[in-house]
């Protein structure tokens, strides 16, 4: 008999986050709230394809951005990163849909190695039958034009230092379930 995945729903990781201003952040690919298409998913159906990313109304002085789509809700007490990109620069205001594979990232920015070790945007792919995930896509505006980071810096890592200098967040979540 294999054991169980049934848990409860893990909490929203941004509300635990300290408090900061929200801008706003829009995609030609998901709409907040609602199940991922497939193509963005790393399924037998999917192609990992980074959803279309829009943001504006960030405040006068960010110096950078970071982009990141997160699961809390995979198995384990850590969640899941799915793709981190940073050292955006301030006049990127955009990406298009399959950035994440690395192409049509801006001159500067670079991705860190999410948990599956690869540095690219990797889809959804909960387990099958498990509870419906959830997957934070998140745009941070950052005081400091590089964070300092290097390629082998994890996720985690990024996370920790993206709280010190994060001066407002916009938020997209998506779904998936198989």
């Amino acid at each position: 008999m294999s054991p169980s995945i049934d848990r409860p729903a893990a909490p929203d990781p941004y509300a635990l986050q300290p408090a900061v201003p929200a801008f706003t952040l829009t995609s030609d690919d998901l709409v907040d709230g609602e199940r991922l298409a497939d193509v963005h998913t790393n399924t037998d159906a999917g192609d990992n394809v980074s959803p279309q990313l829009s943001w504006s109304g960030f405040p006068p002085g960010t110096a950078s951005f970071l982009v990141s789509c997160y699961d809390p809700d995979a198995p384990g007490v850590a969640g899941w990163w799915h793709w981190t990109l940073v050292d955006v620069p301030p006049t990127t205001t955009s990406l298009p849909r399959g950035a994440g594979d690395g192409s049509g990232i801006p001159a500067g920015a670079f991705h860190l190695r999410g948990d599956d070790g690869e540095a690219r945007y990797v889809g959804a792919a909960p387990p099958p039958g498990d509870q419906v995930h959830r997957y934070f896509f998140v745009v941070h505006a950052l005081d400091v034009p590089s964070l300092g980071l290097t390629p082998s810096t994890s996720p985690n890592q990024a996370a920790c230092v993206v709280d010190f200098h994060t001066l407002a967040r916009a938020v997209l979540v998506g779904t998936y379930q198989r």
